[in-house]
């Protein structure tokens, strides 16, 4: 079996060094207040070299951001919750992370929107491993195993409680254990410290590449997306303060050009062709698996950044079945979310 602690050590490099990284090519004003002269504005996103976030690193790649003029810090977390903690704390201004999300803020206080819609399919894989592959089949064996997700309130968590809860098991009933994404999901799972669990591209490849597991239930497609949840789901985002999106219109019309731009520029080029595009660490095993991690998760992604009609619907009725912060709770959809400024966008309604 190959060693992959080069490349693991080469993507902890990486990520360190972004932290620091703009779209400018660098600077030492990562502290600049937002709306200022410069017009720096820091993101977090829930894993930069998840594909389900994929169009963050790519927009700065392609050059979008500096095209519009503005300077983004993309900084990053293992897990969307952390990267939620980061912008109610007001440490970053924007986080790409679930939409799920700004549905739970709301019922905790806290209005936050997503101000451009990256994808309407979740783009989350329930794994098993191939040890328990015989005793869980189905969501309805989920009683009395651990199952990973990224992070303890995060939507890998949302949706494996979901999972469980449509299946007739209720969520005290199995555990969930909190193992990120990436090299230390693969070694929970070789390891036996769980059983099964809810991940995404590049892990999933991996996983059955190197026959660790199988996948149980797919939500990389609107398709299995609408099999598993009943609809569309709306996941990976760029939510916002609502207060500073009204007091930074201009700035935010810039992301949402920019993201836009990227959405449509990847419903028109390849796998191959995305790949090519991103940092070569990215691909932790190898080009060939990563461009089919990227091939697999494409069809979860808008081609505007526009929120499909009924998704925020799906949301809610699922946080509800589980959650009960949620379920007694009145949610205002119509405050989490915008379509106002992709719509704007010179790409809108473009073929």
């Amino acid at each position: 079996m190959r060693s992959h602690r080069k490349p693991v050590a080469a993507a902890a490099a990486a990520l360190l060094a972004l932290t620091t990284l703009t779209a400018c090519g660098g600077g030492s004003s990562a502290a600049s207040a937002p709306g200022t002269k410069n017009n720096k504005i820091k993101i977090m996103v829930g894993g930069l070299d998840k594909v389900i976030y994929l169009p963050a690193r790519l927009t700065q790649q392609l050059g979008y951001f500096e095209d519009e003029g503005v300077h983004v810090i993309l900084l990053t977390e293992p897990a969307g919750v952390q990267a939620t903690t980061s912008l109610v704390s007001g440490d970053v201004q924007g986080v790409v992370g679930f939409y799920d999300h700004t549905l739970d803020l709301q019922a905790k206080g806290k209005q936050v929107e997503s101000v451009v819609q990256f994808a309407h399919a979740p783009g989350e894989v329930e794994v098993v491993s191939r040890k328990a592959a015989g005793e869980i089949t189905s969501p309805k064996d989920f009683k009395g195993k651990k199952l990973g997700v990224t992070g303890l309130g995060s939507s890998t968590d949302f949706l494996t409680k979901y999972l469980a809860v449509k299946n007739g098991v209720r969520a005290e009933e199995f555990t969930p254990v909190a193992v990120g994404a990436g090299q230390t999901f693969l070694a929970a799972l070789q390891q036996g410290s769980i059983q099964g669990g809810m991940t995404t591209d590049p892990t999933v490849a991996r996983i059955v590449d190197q026959n660790l597991g199988k996948v149980l239930v797919d939500m990389r497609t609107p398709e299995g997306s609408k099999q598993a949840l009943g609809g569309p789901y709306p996941s990976s985002s760029l939510y916002m303060n609502t207060d500073w999106v009204n007091s930074n219109k201009e700035t935010v019309q810039k992301l949402a050009n920019a993201f836009a731009r990227t959405l449509k520029w990847m419903s028109t080029h390849t796998a191959e062709q995305i790949a090519a595009k991103m940092p070569a660490d990215y691909a932790q095993g190898g080009k060939e698996l990563y461009v089919q991690a990227i091939k697999d998760t494409l069809p979860m992604f808008t081609k505007d950044g526009v929120m499909p009609a009924d998704g925020p619907e799906t949301v809610e009725r699922v946080l509800k079945a589980f959650n009960p912060n949620l379920r007694n709770a009145s949610v205002d959809l119509a405050k989490t979310y915008t379509s106002e400024f992709v719509k704007k966008s010179p790409v809108a309604g473009k073929g």
